[in-house]
């Protein structure tokens, strides 16, 4: 599928201090989908993030105070869905992920009858790697959810997604704050209600400005939250199943 002027396209941005790599962000995506709706969601950050989104053009929603990402995502769904958009797309604020990629994934909803589409970093697109135990918690979590999404998915923690108007909806209303709920959870909740998720391969960049979180104890850290994230996102009761896409239409 080819995206026409007709979809509307919403691209959301959560963002916690990124005054520094929004700008760059902001002005790709503007070159790159000039139709496409942006929308900040500054996550109670400390810095001029809000200035610099608005000053670039960009819709923003000011959280009170840092949610996380999840909470940030979850008032993007909610705008989406308030606001009558066909598709949303979570981009990471921070230049890594490349918004040329965008429409590949939109056009995957379509092509392969999806709800959900990953950018996922290990699908045969790019070098990007990681190692040590963040690398044996990704594994373990790609078999784990690919099992239940019914489908192979080789990057489960990717912050890159497209979604439809029924995932919108769902996720909406049913959107885990929680730490990796944003990128575990969500998969499980969408899996059990019914839609349809793929991936398809991207190459990601270094983040364009700030410092990388990742260090030895970080990575043995997410180890651990990543499985006990699987765990309590396993155990917990499934949502209802999604609408139609004639019910959301």
């Amino acid at each position: 599928m080819t995206r026409d002027d007709s979809t509307r396209l919403l691209i959301i941005l959560p963002a916690w201090n990124e005054q520094d790599a929004l700008p760059g962000v902001l002005d790709e995506l503007r070159a790159a989908l000039p139709h496409a709706g942006v929308l900040v969601v500054n996550d109670g950050s400390t810095d001029q993030t809000s200035v610099v989104a608005r000053r670039s053009g960009a819709m923003v929603l000011d959280l009170p105070l840092n949610l996380g990402v999840g909470g940030a995502m979850r008032a993007g769904y909610k705008f989406a869905a308030r606001n009558d958009y066909d598709v949303a797309v979570q981009l990471d604020a921070d230049g890594q992920h490349q918004p040329e990629d965008v429409p590949r994934l939109v056009a995957t909803l379509t092509d392969e009858g999806a709800d959900v589409v990953i950018g996922a970093r290990f699908a045969g697109a790019g070098t990007y790697d990681v190692r040590g135990p963040r690398r044996w918690a990704m594994r373990l979590l790609s078999v784990s959810l690919s099992r239940v999404a019914k489908t192979r998915l080789t990057d489960t923690t990717s912050g890159f997604k497209a979604s439809n108007r029924r995932a919108i909806t769902l996720f909406a209303s049913d959107y885990p704050a929680e730490y990796l709920g944003d990128t575990i959870e969500s998969l499980v909740i969408a899996s059990r209600a019914g839609l349809t998720i793929r991936q398809v391969g991207v190459d990601m960049r270094p983040r364009q400005a700030g410092t990388p979180s990742h260090n030895p104890t970080k990575a043995a850290l997410f180890l651990g939250r990543a499985v006990l994230a699987l765990v309590v996102a396993l155990s917990r009761p499934a949502a209802p199943a999604a609408p139609t896409a004639g019910a959301v239409a």
